[in-house]
């Protein structure tokens, strides 16, 4: 039985020494196939810095675009905004027109101000609403609105005060179409 252990055991330790080695080579040949798997895997500086050029030039090109996109935006909403208030004044003529409510014999039957087509006015005790809110000016960021009366000249832009017959935007910029947004 102490020779099978001992033949064993020789065995073993002349299996030792071959094991590195074995090893060594084994992992040379691996270590070599990922260093070469590596340089063909990889970018090159001149890859590199051809494809962040690629990707700024793409980039440049997307930032008018997104410009444009935003300003466009911003003209629909003063559209729907012009529009929302000017329906108001409208049907708060018309209400004063049938005889719904009293109003100042110089107005016209038009709104003193917007704050009156939000507040709302009696009609047989109940309160009847124009407007929701005094919409923000998209161009300008405030919810201040130039105002226009029957008197006021038609291209002026100061506010008789009599009555509120027209809005308008207060902004000096250009609109896409190259008008003024104060003459919507």
């Amino acid at each position: 039985m102490e020779q099978r252990l001992d033949s064993r055991t020789a065995e073993a330790n002349r299996r030792q020494p071959e094991q590195p080695a074995a090893r060594e080579s084994a992992s040379a040949q691996r270590t070599g196939r990922k260093a070469a798997e590596g340089r063909e895997r990889g970018l090159t500086l001149v890859e590199l810095i051809v494809t962040c050029f690629i990707i700024s030039i793409l980039a440049g090109a997307a930032i008018p675009i997104a410009r444009f996109q935003i300003k466009r935006e911003k003209e629909r909403e003063l559209r729907r905004d012009l529009w929302m208030m000017r329906d108001a004044i409208d049907k708060y003529k018309d209400a004063a027109d049938r005889g719904a409510f009293q109003t100042k014999v110089d107005s016209q039957n038009y709104p003193p101000d917007l704050e009156t087509l939000v507040n709302g006015v009696d009609v047989q005790g109940k309160k009847l609403k124009f407007l929701r809110r005094i919409p923000v000016d998209p161009m300008t960021g405030q919810a201040d609105w130039g105002l226009r009366s029957m008197q006021d000249d038609p291209d002026s832009d100061s506010f008789g005060g009599q009555s509120v017959f027209d809005v308008y935007s207060k902004s000096q910029g250009t609109a896409l179409d190259g008008t003024k947004y104060s003459t919507w």
